[in-house]
């Protein structure tokens, strides 16, 4: 997730879609200009070393305000890849 954010922050489109599910990645990825200006880490669920699969709760702040999201994440491959935002 922090990678993610980062990723977000400085522009680096690879990295996002290299971290993308498969079945969920799109084709393409425009990144805005969006000044990301910090990231709190709220909750959390599952995601642990055994685990297939977790949530991941959060503000990513921003120069014109927070974007809240819960994230799912699943193991894909063996790594830990974004899926969707969780209902």
């Amino acid at each position: 997730m922090r990678s993610r954010y980062a990723a977000f922050a400085v522009g680096d489109r690879k990295y996002l879609l290299r971290t993308w599910h498969s079945t969920t990645k799109p084709r393409r990825l425009t990144l805005d200009d969006t000044e990301w200006t910090g990231l709190e880490i709220v909750d959390r669920d599952k995601g642990g070393l055994f685990d297939k699969e977790g949530v991941v709760e959060f503000n990513a702040r921003h120069a014109g305000g927070v974007l809240h999201e819960r994230s799912r994440f699943v193991r894909e491959d063996g790594k830990w890849v974004y899926l969707d935002a969780a209902g």
